[in-house]
């Protein structure tokens, strides 16, 4: 049963590491990688030089800090939520009700909040029909990252509190009872035996959420990076599909996407590395 996963993981993740080394090279399909020039380290060179790189990589590093800031906590306050509710028909419903967006595609939502929020939308109609100036949301780049994270939270909240809600349910109900016999009160208990017992949980999500810092959702992205021009609405991957399949400069683009590769794995060990010091056990040891 293990063998697909570990089929798709060692082609299209390990096998495909390999193809980094089309970043040392002027990459021309035509030729192969094998007749492609060797360039060293000049297509890195060339790419720190770039303005619009960095450009990109800043919007990356924004909406990411926003998505850990405002996103990673979400599915965790809704998890408690969930937990609190005493009757186990109405948390069914609710975690139903909630785990569905995230089964819609992003072409939907985007759609979705298009023919609310955009230039024709129901929200401009309503603000038109009562005498009052349109507002552009969709297309404002003031408040396209904000919007960013609402689309990332109303998708992907209920389906992110499974994990959260599976360490709710090893939490000893004891040690709830103990505390209300010594006079603790639903904030006490929360802070002294909720947030201990899933800890653990909270610290290897969170590295691992470290490891997708510069995973800021493509598809999202590249949806709407029209409507807000390149300044506010480029990031790495979407600078990297641009350069490499739209340009054709394959070996450029293939050097962007090899740095983001190593800052994200650098995250990743340092962040391991401070969940040790703090005691933690962290992704592996």
């Amino acid at each position: 049963m293990l063998v697909p996963g570990l089929g798709y993981f060692l082609v299209f993740q390990y096998g495909a590491m390999a193809m980094n080394v089309i970043a040392f090279k002027d990459y021309v399909p035509f030729l192969g990688i094998a007749d492609s020039d060797w360039v060293g380290w000049a297509n890195f060179g060339v790419l720190f030089g770039d303005p619009d790189f960095w450009r990109a990589a800043w919007n990356t590093v924004e909406i990411s800090l926003l998505q850990l800031v405002f996103f990673f906590p979400a599915p965790l306050a809704l998890a408690l939520l969930l937990h609190s509710l005493t009757k186990d028909v109405l948390r069914r419903f609710v975690q139903s009700v909630v785990y569905l967006p995230h089964f819609i595609s992003w072409v939907v939502v985007i759609a979705l909040f298009q023919q609310l929020l955009g230039g024709t939308g129901v929200l401009n109609g309503v603000l038109t029909d009562n005498g009052l100036h349109a507002v552009d949301i969709i297309g404002n780049p003031d408040v396209y990252k904000p919007l960013l994270i609402v689309q990332v939270i109303w998708k992907d909240c209920g389906w992110g509190t499974i994990i959260f809600l599976a360490a709710l349910t090893q939490v000893d109900a004891q040690l709830y009872e103990a505390a209300a016999i010594d006079g603790a009160g639903p904030w006490r208990r929360f802070w002294h035996v909720t947030l201990p017992s899933i800890r653990p949980v909270v610290i290897l999500l969170l590295i691992l959420r470290l490891g997708e810092v510069l995973n800021v959702g493509f598809e999202q992205l590249l949806l709407q990076r029209d409507a807000v021009g390149p300044e506010a609405g480029e990031v790495i991957d979407t600078f990297v599909y641009y350069q490499g399949l739209v340009a054709g400069n394959y070996g450029y683009a293939a050097a962007a996407g090899l740095f983001k590769g190593v800052v994200a794995a650098l995250l990743v060990y340092s962040a391991n590395k401070i969940a040790h010091r703090l005691g933690e056990q962290g992704v592996y040891r």
